[in-house]
């Protein structure tokens, strides 16, 4: 430790720190403009110098070590003189346009000049003036080059946190301008951090121009529903009318920024697809009724199913809260264990739970991230997880972090990987095994390395074998293949294997989804009771009965597959479904159509008017994120409150009053039933949140715990080589501008993400004869789509990637459960004036027949 004295104030600091760090320790201000918390000193600004004794200049305190015995003064007489006429310099040419401009009343220039500035300038020469009109960079970046005060923050962001590197500055000096390549932003994530950095107003919001005023705003801190990260954000609403997300430097685990979904995307919120009242099925169409109609249909309804099978499927995306009351209300109402939270896969619990009890991590990524070595398996972090892979970079590049990676598709982080191993879609469990038997040489193992090794492999060994500590993210992508079983054992023999060489690990999942981790914490499974304890756990069962005061079924339920194949085969009686759409996500649209319609009773809960409520008995409208309050369990493990910003629109009810509603069709009531209370019942009964209190979350959340139990063998059978394919294969997943549901309902996102599209490698593309931009058809065995084609000079030949998330693609017509990737055909499509329309129609029980276009 070394000893520095600020201002009379003595302190003892790591070496290595700064003066501005030891003065905000000490809670002394000492102001800046270039300088940012996340960023290398630039002290290029010149506001942060202070006087160091014995040394005759004034030194930038953002970029001056501490010395034993320094001795800093921040407010002299000297200093006082010198931040004045460095504001002096700024405002010589700065516009005086602040009753126009959108940084009004939350500027830092004005706070500084208030603070520190002249009362009078000494400057009479004209202002410089780079353009006399706003230049419009992107569909949501604006920018005033005039307004600039040339401190940096924003090019260093896009390049050093984003690595987009969509801005940079021409000229020298006072002529020194802030631009994108050509006056445009199209090499940009469009994510705004640009803006929420920029201190003045030459960078902003294009959607919230003009907007409001920050004191016109109500503000409320919440966490984004986009994907598993957990950002937490800044909603800011006029008269309940949305208005603008922004983030604070100090909170959450992304701290300012933001990806563009999470900053451009909450507009869905005031999506006009919205479900406006309750709809029941008459005559083959959606009607809409009153609740008390609606009612009196379900009582019906759920008498004529009552000895059938029962199941419900809830989305991801759903609070803690409410997720653990719909698993509530399936195991004690409707007496099934026929639960899933995702239509996109069915998770192998039976390998994905000793990964979850034994290794996984509940911890901040940046710690977990801090490792020797940081093995990124599967997906594409930069569309996934926006945030995490600013995390990561930084990790690579400041830290020196050894990153590794291991996938099908290639990623922006690639560039700062120390190695990157691809391998074919399903190609993960193989390229693992042989790592295993790397790391843990054995005749036994001597055959899997042989059968599926290679020198990719080889060099993940040796790169595993330098390094003493190792995390592991893993993407969630992967439990989309028919091998995501042996993958999750791999990933466990690997774990282990680290282990028994001495080597400290984390595990964390990279899911994209925002409570993933939540609705499998919550129970929401077909194997697994509150707590991922097996539903076959008697003890477990019996204490959950007594608090619930009901018996649980002790058999283990169907997951999504088994309740769709109970549906077609009649003896489904009812599928109930909060919050998601299996009918675009589910990966074999044509028999999620037959299953969802062949359901004795359909009931749909949701906000908005999706396909497959389409295809319900019953539509019942359920409050959005925003409406209502709860909490959300991130990819770290750490719960924070999604906070209440608008009242539910229309006739929506929230979904516990919902499950209150239909709890009371049965003659049963929920006990307990307000977001509180169940948040009280679950952390006595949820061992990794016990000890939570609403209180005790604060403005960063808190973190569940884990309860570790002995890590179990190493599977040594050799997994499967991935299938080999002639041709080219499909695969899918989250766009950068879309994940799906929320996403494709923003305005704002559709102007930036554009088309859908199809992506292809160099080679390929040359060899079918295709360019960028070119209109092309995949065609597989089971359907075909038209989309532009995008050509990625980094792609593996045989690879196609169209995202999943374009509704109006219908991508899962093309696909089969099971079949992934899914062989398919890329060709030029037919000139316009070949085809006919081959938009495929959402079919059905007549959706949108007979309903009224102000009833929705």
């Amino acid at each position: 430790m070394v000893g520095i004295t600020i201002d009379g104030q003595r302190l003892d600091v790591e070496p290595g720190s700064t003066i501005l760090q030891a003065a905000q320790r000490l809670g002394i201000d000492i102001p800046t403009f270039c300088y940012l918390k996340r960023l290398p000193p630039l002290a290029s600004c010149r506001m942060c110098l202070v006087e160091i004794e014995g040394l005759r200049r004034l030194q930038p305190s953002c970029a001056t070590a501490v010395t034993d015995g320094m001795v800093v003064r921040t407010n002299t007489p000297l200093i006082d003189e010198t931040r004045s006429s460095m504001l002096d310099m700024l405002l010589a040419n700065h516009p005086l346009d602040c009753p126009i401009c959108d940084k009004g009343g939350e500027c830092e220039l004005q706070d500084m000049v208030v603070a520190y500035g002249p009362r009078r300038s000494e400057f009479r020469d004209p202002k410089r003036v780079f353009h006399s009109r706003d230049i419009r960079l992107s569909p949501v970046i604006i920018m005033n080059v005039n307004r600039c005060i040339q401190c940096q923050r924003c090019v260093r962001m896009c390049e050093e946190v984003v690595g987009a590197v969509a801005l940079g500055t021409v000229e020298k000096g006072m002529d020194t301008a802030v631009t994108g390549f050509e006056g445009s932003l199209a090499s940009c994530d469009q994510c705004g951090n640009c803006v929420e950095v920029c201190p003045v107003g030459a960078l902003m919001s294009f959607p919230y121009r003009y907007k409001a005023r920050p004191w016109d705003l109500a503000e409320t801190d919440t966490v984004c529903p986009h994907c598993g990260t957990g950002c937490q954000l800044t909603v800011g609403a006029r008269k309940g009318e949305f208005m603008r997300v922004r983030s604070k430097e100090e909170h959450g685990v992304n701290r300012e920024t933001l990806c563009v979904r999470g900053r451009f995307g909450l507009d869905f919120v005031e999506s006009r697809d919205r479900i406006k009242r309750p709809m029941v099925r008459r005559d083959g169409a959606l009607v809409p009724v009153s609740w008390e109609e609606a009612g009196d249909y379900l009582r019906r309804s759920l008498a004529a199913v009552e000895n059938r099978a029962a199941g419900g499927l809830a989305s991801a995306r759903l609070p803690n809260e409410v997720l653990y009351q719909f698993q509530k209300l399936m195991r004690t109402v409707f007496r099934t264990n026929n639960l899933d939270c995702s239509s996109r896969w069915s998770a192998p619990f039976d390998a994905v739970g000793p990964l979850l009890a034994s290794f996984y991590t509940r911890a901040p990524l940046q710690e977990v991230i801090d490792r020797d070595c940081v093995l990124v398996i599967g997906g594409n972090v930069t569309e996934e997880n926006p945030v995490t892979e600013y995390l990561l970079r930084d990790a690579a590049r400041r830290r020196q972090a050894g990153l590794l990676m291991l996938s099908a598709r290639p990623s922006r982080l690639d560039a700062d990987a120390r190695l990157v191993v691809r391998v074919p879609p399903g190609g993960e469990a193989a390229s693992l095994a042989a790592v295993v038997a790397g790391l843990l040489p054995s005749e036994a193992l001597a055959d899997i390395g042989e059968t599926t090794g290679g020198e990719g492999p080889d060099r993940l060994v040796a790169a595993l074998k330098e390094g003493r500590s190792v995390t592991l993210l893993v993407s969630v992508g992967l439990l989309r293949s028919p091998e995501a079983r042996a993958t999750m054992q791999q990933v466990n023999n690997l774990l282990r294997v680290l282990q028994l060489l001495g080597k400290e690990v984390a595990l964390q999942f990279l899911f994209d989804r925002a409570n993933q981790l939540g609705a499998w914490d919550m129970g929401v499974l077909p194997a697994a009771l509150p707590g991922l304890r097996p539903v076959a756990d008697e003890a477990t069962r019996s204490a959950l009965g007594r608090s619930w005061n009901a018996e649980i079924p002790s058999e283990t339920g169907s997951d999504i597959d088994a309740m769709l194949d109970l549906c077609v085969d009649d003896r489904m009686g009812l599928l109930y479904i909060a919050g998601t759409d299996p009918l675009v996500a589910y990966p074999d649209r044509n028999f999620a159509k037959r299953a969802l319609g062949a359901a004795g009773l359909l009931i749909v809960q949701d906000t908005f008017l999706t396909d497959t409520a389409g295809l319900a008995d019953v539509v019942l409208p359920a409050a959005g994120y925003g409406e209502e309050a709860g909490t959300f369990t991130n990819n770290e493990g750490r719960v924070q409150k999604v906070r209440k910003f608008r009242e539910p629109a229309f006739e929506a009810r929230g979904n516990l009053e919902i499950f209150d509603f239909i709890a009371a069709l049965r003659h049963q009531t929920l006990l307990p039933s307000s977001q509180a209370e169940i948040f009280e019942e679950l952390t006595r009964l949820v061992p990794a949140y016990q000890g939570l209190t609403d209180d005790g979350l604060g403005s960063d959340g808190a973190f569940t715990t884990a309860i570790p139990t002995p890590p179990t063998g190493v599977f040594f059978a050799a997994p499967r080589p991935p299938s080999v394919h002639d041709g080219l294969v499909l695969v899918t997943g989250d766009g950068l501008f879309h994940n799906g549901y929320y996403s494709e309902r923003s305005e704002i996102l559709n102007t930036v993400a554009g088309d859908p599209y199809v992506e292809l490698s160099t080679p390929d593309a040359a060899r079918l004869d295709l360019s960028d931009g070119d209109l092309v058809v995949v065609r597989s065995a089971r359907g075909e789509l038209t989309a532009k084609l995008k050509i990625n000079r980094s792609f593996p030949r045989g690879l196609v990637f169209v995202p999943e998330n374009y509704r109006a693609l219908h991508l899962n017509g093309l696909m089969r459960w099971g079949e992934y990737p899914c062989p398919v055909e890329v060709q030029r499509a037919p000139a316009i004036s070949e085809i006919g329309s081959h938009a495929p129609a959402v079919g059905g029980k007549n959706f949108g027949q007979g309903m009224a276009g102000d009833s929705l």
